[in-house]
Order: C-alpha cells, then sequence, then structure tokens
C-alpha cells in the first residue's frame, strides 16, 4: 500500500516557471549589495557633466569618480601585474604608472599593497625567448616607479637597499631607454623641491598655530589633499642624496659616463647615446653643483679626464650638447678640478 501524501516523481514536470519577484525594491538591493563600481562610475559621471547641477555637487562627483578608479584599477592592474604572460605584466605596469602620475591617492593607495619589491625585481634583465619582452617590462617599470616615487618621500623611504641596488644597475641596463629613463628619475628625485625649500627657510613658517591654520582654509578630502596635509612630502632629494653614495649609484654613473657599456639586445652598440649622455651629465651635475655632494679623489679624476676628452672633440659646442650654459659647464668643471 502507498504512503499517503506522497509526491509522485514527476509531479514538478507540468509546474509553471520561476518568476521575477515583482515586489523587491532595487534601492533596498543596492543598499544590502552595493553597486558595482560601474554603476557608481556612470552616476557619478552623469551628475559631473550635469549643468543643472550644483558647482560642490559636480566637483564632489568627479572627487568620487577619481577614488573609484584609484581603487578599483590599481588593485586590478596590481593583480595583474603579478602573474601571466609578460607582455600582460608591462601592460598591466603600465596602466599603474598611468594612474599615479601626479596622484597622492592613488599613490598611497597603491603604497598600502606593498609594492616595491615585485616592481623593482622586474628590472633584473632575463634570458631566453622572453628578452625582449623583459626589456618591455623594464621600460615600463621605471614609469611606474616614477609615478609612485616622485614627490613621495613616503613612498621613496620604503624603498630597501636591494631596490636601491636595482635601480643602480638600471645606469647599465642592455636596453638604452632603460638608462635613460632611470638618470632622468633619479635626477627629478635628487633635485631639491622648490615648495619645500622655500617653506622651511624659516622655522616661523613651519609652526603651525591654529591662527594660521583657520588662515590656509579647510583641506578637502580630494586627491592631492596629502600635499596640504603633508607639506614635506614632495621632499625626495635627500633620501636620494644618501643612496647616490650608500648604494654605489653615483660610482655606477660615472662608469656609464666616462666609460659607458655596450647596449641593445645582443649588445653590439658601442656608440655613445646621446640622449643617455645628457641626462647622466645632468644627474651628476645636479649632485655635485646643486646638492654639494662630494666626489671621491679618483672620481674627480675621471670626470675632469673625461670632460677633457669631450672638449677636445667639441670645445664650442658641448655645453650645448648637454643643455648647459656655458657658465654652468665652467661650474662642473671647476668642482672636479678642486
Amino acid at each position: 500500500m502507498g504512503i499517503e501524501n506522497s509526491t509522485p516523481q514527476d509531479a514538478n514536470a507540468n509546474a509553471p516557471p520561476p518568476t521575477r519577484r515583482s515586489d523587491l525594491n532595487p534601492e533596498i538591493i543596492d543598499l544590502l549589495l552595493g553597486k558595482s563600481d560601474a554603476e557608481l562610475m556612470k552616476e557619478a559621471m552623469a551628475i559631473a557633466v550635469d549643468a543643472n547641477r550644483s558647482e560642490d555637487d559636480r566637483i564632489d562627483a568627479l572627487d568620487n569618480l577619481e577614488m573609484i578608479l584609484k581603487n578599483s584599477t590599481v588593485g586590478a592592474f596590481t593583480r595583474s601585474s603579478n602573474s601571466g604572460p609578460d607582455s600582460v605584466k608591462a601592460h598591466a605596469v603600465w596602466v599603474i604608472g598611468t594612474a599615479l602620475q601626479n596622484n597622492p591617492a592613488a599613490q598611497d593607495a597603491y603604497l598600502k599593497l606593498a609594492p616595491l619589491p615585485t616592481l623593482t625585481s622586474f628590472l633584473s634583465p632575463s634570458s631566453g625567448n622572453s628578452a625582449a619582452s623583459s626589456q618591455q617590462i623594464r621600460s615600463k617599470v621605471i614609469y611606474a616607479l616614477s609615478g609612485l616615487l616622485k614627490h613621495n618621500a613616503p613612498a621613496l623611504a620604503q624603498l630597501d637597499s636591494d631596490g636601491w641596488s636595482r635601480l643602480c644597475q638600471a645606469l647599465q641596463d642592455p636596453n638604452i631607454a632603460v638608462r635613460r629613463k632611470t638618470a632622468f628619475l633619479l635626477n627629478s628625485l635628487l633635485t631639491p623641491n622648490e615648495t619645500t625649500t622655500s617653506s622651511s627657510s624659516s622655522s616661523s613658517d613651519n609652526l603651525h598655530t591654529p591662527d594660521s591654520q583657520q588662515n590656509q582654509g579647510p583641506i578637502h578630502p580630494n586627491s592631492h589633499a596629502a600635499h596640504l596635509f603633508q607639506p614635506g612630502r614632495a621632499s625626495t632629494s635627500a633620501l636620494t642624496l644618501e643612496a647616490m653614495t650608500k648604494h654605489n649609484i653615483l660610482g655606477t654613473l660615472i662608469d656609464g659616463l666616462t666609460n659607458p657599456l655596450p647596449y641593445g639586445e645582443d649588445g653590439d652598440q658601442e656608440e655613445v647615446d646621446p640622449d643617455f649622455e645628457e641626462k647622466g651629465v645632468a644627474l651628476l651635475r645636479t649632485y655635485v653643483i646643486v646638492c654639494n655632494g662630494t666626489l671621491e679623489q679618483d672620481q674627480k679624476d675621471r670626470v675632469r679626464e673625461w670632460i677633457g676628452k669631450e672638449k677636445m672633440k667639441d670645445s664650442s659646442g658641448l655645453a650645448e650638447r648637454w643643455s648647459m650654459s656655458g657658465g654652468e659647464l665652467d661650474e662642473l668643471v671647476q668642482r672636479v678640478k678642486s
């Protein structure tokens, strides 16, 4: 005998398909689950371009849009840069570098991911079939490091000895473009920040009183607020000056100028690269003249002898070749004579 109230196996065969509930409020769902970044970006953009909205609303919308891009883009592309083929890594690092350029809020968000060991690890040349893509990655890494480290002393302070050493090695990279970009980056980091220098000229300027902060006005939480909260944030010169000698960057630079290594995929290009030479001399001048850095006697002798030989080749156009005035070149010569 069968059991009463049992359900036949095919009882659901003729059941109507489930229907979407119409009594669910989309706003409640958004509150519970949260809107996607794409939806938030669309809403922010709609407000930003709406001429009928107030100026404050439109500015707030643009700030929100920037923060969404910062949080979603940097995190996503950081994951892409840590895995996958070299071509994917190179493009991911390039996007990260673009997102970081002149964007302190994005820089701070990226720095929380502790990216420097991974980024600088890409600066070591690799061999084999991926040599060409490895060169592409290294070039993009210098671009990303520039976006993260320039005008960002807190980030530069997290660059460890291994990171500085890899930057030093990049001055002799087989890819001449990496050498150029590295010399330019180091010069940017070494050059004193004018705003910081002028603000620190008087101790009273650095004394923050209730009245002085009130006169400065409120600091709005936008992407550049970090520089207002931390006026010394942009000062990277002292850290770089110390690293120039501590990590042999100065010695490597002088080697690269006075006795440059061949470059190219096969290491068969021996001619001097004018662009790297110009950027290298600019870095040397910033160290010696602007920052009053010291040279060992043998370093002075090598630089002086090298400049003398270059003058003999091009006595009238050497200063122009190095984008200097005649007086600036003479000043550099005098410093390596003493």
